[in-house]
């Protein structure tokens, strides 16, 4: 094998890693000359290296590919012709998003996992883009965890403070983007999986409108979109991959969409709070104070900030977390005693308390998301923007499946995330405060279906007024 060294000195100006460079800084120094591709493949390889061992981040990692890849890269910022601003900026995406050829098992251990034949769109996209896949990241099983726990993987841990949850189901993208291999990271969501990671590992995440991003496999709810460490590249991130494709039945266009990453401030804008779910746990006193003080910085700003009553009643998240339970189940007994003895046992005990739901309770049950879409945009319809928090606790261990240990009971801690996924509406997580033991806390932003946007340019306003106590200190990471 050939001897790879590690980049004679992959410190910048000011301390800072290659690793840790944003997108935009990254296509600066590509185009100056200053460091290459190659430079930065090899220091995020060297990140992956140190810090893999202990965070379990990524399923899929091949750094000759990577350095194969950059390399590529290297070439054409050299020919003076880059395929843009992306060419050779490292990215990872979440393991259920296809890569064509490579094993896609969702999170389990199910021996056999599909290999799918084609790229899934934002794949391609990113390929098209040169941006430089890292790895495929880790997930739970079947997604259905807002945490790292897995039976294929064991257990991902958070970039910030490995004892605690990486969140999930994007779990090892939130892992990647927190402790630094490369600075764009794609994952998935249908309740909440991307701001989870968002929340508690202190990032800027978006859950994108619906059909905004196109899916290889589309369905009510689900979304894919970007996990960063600043609103700026998330922004540069959606410029590529939030395209029209024919292969997503949902996808369509959004006339008017312009990925600007200038900060706007939501001066004259109708802002609503919420801070009550109306179903779910309790929001957490440090939780709720954070949130509050966000707000304050809005109308400072010269938002108008309203409180928003609750609009979810709990039968309703409990119908739809009992169809996904009916969902999961039908996939289970699919599976034969070999495949099924496979499966995370919370999982099992998870989803086989929807066996026996009839099949009128089963409708009723899929019609709550219908009925979460209908409810949540009536109650936001006033509204240019909502805050509220993006869950009601912090990070718990990185060994618990979930917030609430009992697999009978319902996801309360997805109540304020959930109604945007089946409503539609983009929403976002980013950084609004640390507790004193160090765990960060959320903002949720959401918006009108279609405002992608304007929300994410409102984020990184908020992202210069909120203050260095609310945000993570990325240069005192590993």
């Amino acid at each position: 094998m050939t001897d790879h060294a590690a980049p004679a000195s992959p410190d910048t100006a000011a301390g800072r890693r290659l690793a840790d460079l944003s997108a935009g800084e990254l296509a600066t120094g590509y185009a100056a000359g200053t460091f290459t591709p190659s430079a930065v493949a090899e220091d995020v390889i060297a990140r992956v290296q140190e810090r893999e061992p202990e965070l379990n981040a990524l399923y899929l990692f091949d750094p000759e590919q990577v350095r194969a890849d950059a390399a590529a890269a290297t070439a054409r910022w050299a020919a003076g012709s880059p395929r843009g601003p992306l060419d050779g900026v490292p990215v990872t995406v979440k393991e259920n998003i296809a890569r064509a050829g490579q094993p896609k098992p969702s999170g389990t251990a199910i021996p056999n996992p599909p290999v799918p034949a084609q790229n899934a769109p934002t794949t391609d996209r990113l390929i098209e883009a040169g941006a430089v896949i890292v790895g495929s990241t880790t997930m739970p099983d079947w997604g259905m965890l807002s945490s790292g726990v897995s039976s294929l993987h064991g257990i991902t841990r958070g970039g910030l403070n490995p004892a605690h949850t990486s969140g999930g189901s994007s779990a090892g993208a939130g892992a990647a983007a927190a402790a630094g291999y490369g600075p764009l990271h794609v994952g998935t969501d249908i309740g909440g999986s991307i701001r989870l990671p968002g929340t508690w590992q202190g990032l800027t995440a978006l859950k994108p409108s619906e059909g905004l991003i196109p899916l290889d496999v589309p369905y009510m709810g689900r979304a894919a979109g970007p996990l960063t460490r600043t609103a700026a590249d998330a922004i540069r991130l959606m410029a590529v991959i939030g395209q029209p494709d024919p292969r997503d039945y949902l996808t369509r266009p959004y006339a008017g969409l312009k990925w600007s990453t200038e900060p706007l401030a939501p001066a004259g804008m109708r802002v609503a709070l919420q801070l009550d779910a109306g179903s779910g746990l309790p929001v957490e006193p440090e939780t709720r104070a954070a949130i509050e003080r966000a707000a304050e910085l809005f109308a400072a700003a010269g938002a108008t900030v309203e409180p928003l009553a609750p609009f979810i009643a709990p039968e309703v998240l409990d119908g739809i977390v009992g169809f996904w339970r009916s969902r999961s189940y039908a996939d289970y007994r699919a599976l034969t005693p070999t495949e099924q003895a496979a499966v995370l046992p919370f999982i099992v005990e998870w989803c086989v308390a929807g066996r026996d739901f009839t099949a009128a309770e089963t409708v009723r049950n899929r019609s709550m998301m219908d009925e979460m879409a209908r409810l949540t945009r009536a109650a936001t319809q006033p509204y240019d923007l909502v805050l509220s928090p993006v869950t009601p606790v912090a990070a718990f261990p990185a060994e618990d499946p979930m917030p609430i240990t009992d697999p009978l009971q319902t996801m309360g801690h997805i109540s304020f995330t959930v109604p945007y996924n089946m409503s539609g509406q983009p929403a976002l997580s980013v950084g609004a405060g640390i507790q004193d033991d160090g765990r960060t806390i959320g903002l949720q932003i959401a918006g009108p279906i279609g405002s992608d946007d304007r929300l994410l340019r409102v984020a990184a306003w908020f992202e210069t007024v909120r203050g260095a106590g609310a945000a993570v200190d990325w240069s005192r990471l590993p």
